[in-house]
């Protein structure tokens, strides 16, 4: 493979390299020198759950493994402790280091899926930022402003509207930048929103007399809701873990127009084929959904998740093995349960907040009973709810 046949693997699918003369000056001196470049990308466990939007970069990463590149997956579990505070107009609630430890425990299982393990540096950035002094971290801090991080547009509406900013959020565009001097990265990968703190790895990387990494961003995913930037955060992820039938409703369940732009987002990171004609949307969607679930999972669990979709949205029929759950005595009052609890015990709803706001929108249903009150009691004592695609039994514990 020539030079330049190479670059155009690095460019596919990509929305901006910086820069491609760099890139070509880079594989060329690597080429003399025998070795791979060094790709980096990072990811906080701010979360359990690895999604769709984070493997547009794992697949990126993909392609450059097949082309001989080493990657660097990095595991933010320092950085996670303080938030990433890009795009975020709020302060971000804190992690502990447990529940960073706790989010991290299957990140290297789910990204494997994606990524070759005997290719792929697995590195914690703890292991080098818990170690760093007051004078190293003073030092670190010399190399930007706070006129620079204002010039992100996220700090200064925040700033402009009187919306707090920690010290703490200044420094991890800082931290994340100098995991890339450690790590003497070549080249770092990230979605479009982490530009700013991509750019400034650049710079600490000359401040420390290393060559700056040659950038490459990628497009953003919209969530399930069509609107916002896939996050678990904002409900509208969809989990490379979760079970394949629901991977493969939660794709069924997209607008045609976020549909057309998940197709735009991943078939040239994947290379994939389709069948479909322009106009059939539903059949779009469904060969996507098994792409999906086949990836992850297998082309039987891509059959059996379609044709279970067919049964039960189609047909109007039950799923075939829904789960069950006894409500303990202690949450039965009078013989009846509040809705919103029933909710969170059948692990329907995470918390509270997201069972009202679902039964508000009237995606709560008990026996085929739609509920839209969020006050409501239920007295039957055995039932199945239905929240959207999911599905579970209950029966009230006996005395």
């Amino acid at each position: 493979m020539n030079l330049q046949q190479e670059i155009e693997i690095f460019k596919k699918g990509i929305a901006e390299l910086i820069s491609e003369q760099e890139l070509l000056s880079r594989l060329k001196k690597r080429r003399e020198e025998g070795k791979p470049l060094r790709v980096k990308y990072g990811v906080d466990p701010s979360a359990p759950d690895i999604h769709l939007g984070h493997t547009i970069s794992l697949y990126k990463l993909k392609q450059l493994q097949e082309i001989g590149h080493q990657v660097i997956f990095v595991i933010g579990d320092f950085t996670a402790q303080i938030g990433d505070p890009t795009g975020i107009l709020k302060k971000r609630k804190r992690l502990s280091e447990k529940e960073v430890k706790e989010n991290a425990s299957t990140y290297c299982q789910q990204v494997f899926k994606v990524l070759d393990e005997k290719k792929t540096e697995v590195v914690f950035n703890s292991k080098w930022l818990n170690k760093m002094s007051l004078g190293d971290l003073l030092s670190l801090c010399a190399h930007s402003t706070v006129a620079q991080m204002l010039a992100r547009a996220d700090f200064r509406e925040r700033f402009e509207k009187n919306i707090d900013i920690n010290i703490m959020e200044f420094l991890y565009p800082l931290l994340q930048g100098y995991d890339s001097v450690i790590l003497h990265t070549d080249i770092e990968i990230g979605g479009t929103d982490q530009r700013f703190n991509l750019l400034l790895a650049r710079e600490l990387q000359r401040d420390y007399g290393q060559e700056p990494q040659i950038v490459i961003t990628l497009p953003l995913l919209v969530g399930t809701d069509g609107k916002q930037k896939m996050s678990k955060s904002f409900n509208n992820a969809i989990g490379i873990n979760e079970p394949p039938r629901e991977i493969y409703g939660k794709i069924m369940s997209l607008s045609d127009e976020t549909a057309s732009e998940y197709l735009r987002i991943f078939t040239p990171l994947l290379d994939w084929k389709f069948s479909f004609s322009r106009i059939d949307s539903k059949q779009k969607k469904s060969e996507l959904a098994k792409k999906f679930v086949q990836y992850f999972y297998d082309e039987e669990s891509a059959q059996q998740s379609a044709e279970e979709f067919e049964r039960v949205f189609r047909e109007r029929k039950m799923p075939k093995d829904i789960p069950s759950v006894e409500i303990p005595r202690q949450e039965i009052k009078k013989g009846k349960i509040w809705l919103v609890r029933l909710l969170q015990i059948t692990n329907l709803a995470v918390s509270r907040s997201e069972a009202r706001r679902l039964i508000k929108a009237g995606a709560v249903f008990v026996d085929d009973m739609r509920y839209t009150d969020v006050n409501k009691e239920i007295e039957k004592e055995k039932g199945v709810v239905k929240v959207g695609r999911r599905f579970c039994r209950y029966i009230f514990a006996q005395e």
